[in-house]
């Protein structure tokens, strides 16, 4: 089956969009067509799939799946990218959308410029600190700045959900770290029972973090919306940085604003982009 598709990035967290609406695309087994297209030497190339869909709790439905056909509950920067795809082709007037998500219902606000859409602000909910609703197996109620032995090295570690799973770790020379390796460690290790997403996490000043992340599924990527959400609440709880500041995470592939507020609610500022479009058989 031939299926037209779009590729957009959010500060380098690439995805293949497949619009389930217009094209009226009927998917069995998206988490095999993931890891098909989102091979770089054999497929598109991505970090994963994002589709497009109807809703009828909102104004439209995403599901996203990583690179290695699992399904992800939530990603800020694909949320970002579908809200700039919806108005930029006419789906919507409005500079308000709703997204359903695995993780709740997401509320978007785009920055628009001559039709452009040049920022999306997303109401990305509140912060998840109970370790059951992470989850890390831990009879602790909160996993915060707590000791994690991985690899024969000791780590402080904070554990945040953003509508799916983070640990957190405050460090220097970031750029030095060999991820490819100890980022698997950490995924996979028996305290996460649903595999995590990990940021290694510099602080530059109180309002400004460099970051890396390590997502599940997927490996090292550019960028991860969820992961600078996570990172700042992290450091906001450890006293590094403010709570109702923005923040800027400058990661691999660009940067977002992040807002932790007092209230627990989280806000996400960045851009998305367009790559190119095609046609691909499925």
């Amino acid at each position: 089956m031939k299926v037209n598709f779009t590729k957009m990035h959010g500060c380098g967290n690439d995805y293949i969009y497949l619009d389930c609406i217009n094209e009226n695309i009927k998917i069995s087994n998206p988490g095999e067509i993931a890891k098909k297209l989102s091979n770089r030497h054999f497929g598109i190339g991505s970090d994963g799939i994002v589709l497009i869909l109807s809703s009828n709790k909102a104004d439209y439905k995403m599901r996203m799946f990583n690179s290695d056909g699992s399904e992800g509950n939530m990603c800020g920067n694909a949320v970002r990218c579908i809200a700039k795809y919806i108005y930029e082709k006419n789906y919507t007037l409005n500079d308000t959308i709703s997204v359903e998500t695995l993780s709740g219902i997401k509320y978007l606000k785009l920055k628009i410029k001559d039709d452009k859409v040049i920022e999306v602000e997303v109401d990305m909910g509140k912060a998840i600190l109970e370790t059951k609703l992470i989850p890390v197996l831990t009879d602790k109620h909160k996993f915060i700045n707590e000791f994690m032995f991985v690899d024969k090295k000791h780590y402080n570690v904070t554990c945040v959900s953003m509508g799916n799973p983070h640990c957190v770790i405050v460090m220097d020379n970031i750029s030095e770290l060999n991820i490819n390796d100890i980022g698997p460690k950490f995924e996979n290790h028996k305290l996460f029972p649903d595999r995590i997403n990990t940021e290694f996490v510099k602080v530059c000043s109180k309002n400004k973090l460099a970051m890396r992340v390590w997502e599940r599924g997927s490996g090292e990527t550019l960028a991860c919306g969820t992961g600078a959400c996570a990172s700042v609440v992290a450091c906001v709880i450890n006293g590094l940085c403010e709570y109702d500041k923005k923040i800027t995470v400058a990661l691999k592939g660009g940067k977002l604003k992040i807002i932790y507020s007092k209230d627990g609610t989280v806000t996400m500022i960045g851009p998305a982009e367009f790559v190119f479009s095609g046609e691909v058989i499925i």
